[in-house]
């Protein structure tokens, strides 16, 4: 399985994924979509530099909420990771309960997400996230077990992938709650 935000670039990119594999199907989930940056939606970079929220975005970010606009409701880095990781552990045990711990799923999202969600797996605070580089196209891995999360691979921009299937009897990679701790 693929899991996607919403956003067409993501699920285009999740049906590339997908393609390459046999029997893959691509699902979208809200909860991965982007972060809800508010009256911040549509600013130039540039701009929101200037803004007092700009330091706290980017040097406490546990602390950061988005301003709603009239069109555009905001939402807190806190919350983001907080439905980011929900969506990630259901799908994992979701995936665990079908095809068992070894079986592998991929996630397509956007940076904040995904940082969020490897910040919590690297065992890290939300509020340094912001040091976690996620680059376009990349690939991280995360085991999630019974225990708590591992960190498999970050930002991965084009090594042999082969690794990431165990053995038979190895423990879990990418995927499950199998006994791997």
């Amino acid at each position: 399985m693929v899991a996607s935000s919403p956003l067409q670039r993501c699920v285009e990119t999740a049906q590339i994924v997908a393609s390459a594999l046999a029997d893959v199907t691509v699902r979208t989930d809200e909860r991965l979509g982007e972060c809800h940056y508010g009256a911040w939606t549509g600013g130039s970079l540039h701009d929101l530099a200037k803004e007092p929220l700009w330091r706290t975005v980017q040097d406490h970010p546990s602390a950061a909420r988005f301003p709603d606009s009239e069109t555009f409701p905001g939402e807190s880095i806190a919350e983001m990771q907080a439905r980011g990781l929900q969506a990630v552990r259901e799908i994992d045990a979701e995936v665990n309960a079908e095809h068992g711990p070894r079986a592998l799923w991929a996630v397509v999202s956007h940076g904040d997400v995904l940082k969020s969600i490897l910040a919590d797996a690297a065992g890290a605070h939300l509020d340094h996230f912001q040091r976690i580089v996620v680059g376009p196209a990349s690939l991280s891995v995360v085991c999630y077990t019974d225990r708590r999360p591992f960190l498999v691979r970050l930002n991965d921009g084009g090594t042999d992938l082969t690794s990431l299937v165990p053995p038979p009897g190895d423990a879990p990679v990418g995927g499950g709650t199998g006994g791997a701790d």
